[in-house]
């Protein structure tokens, strides 16, 4: 049988194989450190973006602190003789915990920097103990708010808030609400707040407008402390009475005229006497009352003044008695029995 391997053409394929095999693995090879190199930059990439996350800084800050009174429940993994729930918080900013025989400050941490501080503690007992610590109940940074608003109550911060947020959640101003709003500030009592200008820890009384408040005015806008009681005062009425069609009491938030008051109620009835409006008038600092009219038709005419109205003011509008007998006598000639005369 004749040996080919020493033909020209056999050497020729085996050289060609050879060639194919090395550039299919230098191809293979290639593919293997390009994604390699992909994944080490997509790698790159995420931990970049994780460590750039914006909000972290941000997210610490606005974390809960705990203070004096709150409520704790701290579990410990697989040692319940050690969990306790409802620990309270003492007036110091303290807490107790068994096997620990010095207290633990609680207060100005959060939830998870007293896990830490707790497991640290108990590395003496335990290797690597795992502690949850949960807020229950929330009475450190408490605000009340009172006066006209929709829904008062007492208020528990687990993050700085503003003045306006906090009349989101009471459902905003009532109706009757008038133009201020007050802060009773008492002395600082947050352990966590230290302040150098001891003028700021005897607390005050703020005054601001509601409106400027309700704009978001950040002057009129201050973050909330523990301990502040918000009041907004009911606003002064004026009464409108009489021969108008909807006759009540009128809030004074901005000054308001007579005739302002009455359009308010919904101007006056027909055959009402619109040329001797009566205004009754409590005289300040005692029981004694004054009186006195206007003309609506003169107002309009711009012949006469429109009387601003004070606090408590009763506006009375009349009827006519002249037109009401008259628009009585025709409504009863209608009425009567129609007969022919032959």
């Amino acid at each position: 049988m004749k040996d080919n391997r020493n033909h020209p053409r056999f050497v020729t394929q085996i050289i060609n194989k050879v060639v194919l095999f090395v550039a299919f693995t230098a191809v293979g090879m290639a593919s293997t450190v390009v994604s390699q190199s992909q994944q080490a930059a997509n790698s790159k990439t995420a931990t970049t973006q994780a460590v750039s996350s914006p909000g972290t800084a941000s997210s610490d800050n606005q974390r809960y602190r705990i203070g004096a009174s709150d409520l704790l429940d701290i579990h410990i993994l697989n040692r319940p003789n050690l969990s306790r729930d409802s620990v309270r918080v003492d007036g110091s900013g303290r807490i107790r915990m068994p096997l620990i025989d010095s207290d633990i400050q609680a207060a100005c941490k959060s939830e998870g920097e007293l896990a830490k501080e707790i497991s640290t503690r108990y590395l003496k007992y335990y290797r690597n103990a795992q502690v949850d610590v949960f807020v229950r109940e929330f009475h450190a940074r408490e605000v009340a708010l009172i006066g006209a608003v929709n829904s008062q109550g007492r208020y528990q911060m687990q993050r700085r808030i503003r003045l306006l947020e906090l009349l989101t959640f009471a459902k905003g101003p009532s109706e009757r609400a008038g133009q201020t709003i007050n802060i009773i500030r008492g002395p600082r009592t947050d352990l966590c707040t230290s302040n150098s200008d001891p003028a700021d820890d005897v607390g005050g009384f703020i005054s601001l407008r509601l409106n400027d408040t309700l704009r978001g005015d950040e002057k009129a806008n201050p973050y909330m402390e523990a301990g502040d009681i918000v009041t907004i005062p009911e606003a002064d009425q004026v009464y409108v009475v009489g021969n108008v069609y909807h006759p009540q009491a009128i809030p004074i938030r901005e000054p308001i005229t007579v005739s302002h008051a009455i359009a308010v109620a919904g101007g006056p009835l027909r055959d009402s006497k619109t040329d001797r409006v009566h205004i009754i008038r409590q005289v300040p600092g005692s029981g004694g009352q004054s009186e006195l009219y206007v003309s609506l038709k003169d107002i309009a005419s711009k012949k006469t003044e429109d009387v601003l109205l004070r606090p408590n003011d009763v506006v009375e509008v009349s009827e006519s008695t002249s037109k009401s007998l008259l628009r009585s006598l025709m409504g009863s000639a209608i009425q009567l029995p129609i007969r022919a005369i032959p």
